[in-house]
């Protein structure tokens, strides 16, 4: 079947009645499991959900857990993914461009991007102790091969050999057609895959921070995920939702900001 454009209200009817029906279900399984528990915590109703908001937005000190959370899983998130684009871009570019880079990081590249980073929290317990910068290389670690891997298949894909020869024809330097040629010409795909790794980046520092952390969403999950306080685990789950909704909708007005045309193809 082909697909078809369809008018911004059918759009807007189509994500409500997803979200009804959602809502929906689970309203129903909450109720379902309370008729035969009255006192049941798995499946929190409306009444519990809003006792476990009044922890959470009763006090709004630096003490608040979900200030705190934020804070230490936010600054946590920023610099590792801050350390992991960086790293990938460099390598990335270096194996698109330069053939001698393509064969010596292509295949550790291709080799590490294969192992789990939630697989290899020993070792990053080994390597940087369980502070910060652990948090920061493991997420670095866990995004850089496969953001790498999209850089450079970007580079060999996106940039076309006439566009190379045109700029050296008309005076360029190795940097600037690597800078005004390649960089801008696959730019939007990068903007992309930084946009796609914040899921996968999430998921390594929770999995990080559920296991040697005492601040951080991690750390909160576990904490109630034990105490069988389910309606503060959803309620940080449905946080941890809407964040990544802000953060993808700032990452595609950063790429329609930057790259105008991209969109318009």
């Amino acid at each position: 079947m082909i697909r078809k454009p369809i008018s911004r209200h059918t759009e807007v009817f189509f994500m409500t009645l997803s979200a009804v029906i959602i809502v929906c279900g689970y309203a129903y399984l909450s109720h379902r499991q309370h008729v035969i528990n009255p006192l049941d915590t798995t499946i929190p109703n409306l009444e519990q959900f809003s006792q476990g908001w009044q922890k959470l937005f009763s006090d709004f000190s630096w003490d608040n857990w979900l200030l705190k959370d934020s804070m230490a899983t936010g600054g946590r998130l920023l610099l590792g993914v801050t350390v992991g684009v960086v790293l990938s871009f460099f390598i990335g570019i270096g194996m698109g461009v330069y053939a001698p880079m393509e064969f010596f990081f292509k295949m550790p590249v291709s080799f590490l991007g294969k192992i789990p980073a939630t697989a290899m929290l020993a070792v990053y317990f080994v390597l940087f102790g369980t502070e910060s910068k652990m948090y920061a290389a493991m997420i670095a670690g866990g995004i850089a091969p496969a953001l790498a891997m999209s850089i450079f298949g970007a580079v060999r894909a996106d940039v076309s050999d006439n566009a190379i020869y045109k700029a050296y024809t008309l005076g360029a330097s190795n940097f600037e057609v690597i800078w005004e040629v390649v960089v801008k010409q696959i730019l939007p795909r990068i903007i992309d895959s930084i946009r796609l790794c914040i899921g996968p980046a999430l998921v390594f520092l929770i999995a990080a921070e559920w296991s040697t952390a005492d601040v951080g969403f991690g750390y909160r999950l576990r904490i109630q995920s034990r105490l069988l306080n389910m309606n503060i685990v959803y309620s940080y789950l449905i946080f941890l939702g809407l964040f990544g909704f802000v953060v993808d909708w700032v990452i595609v007005k950063i790429r329609q900001r930057w790259c105008p045309w991209f969109d318009k193809r």
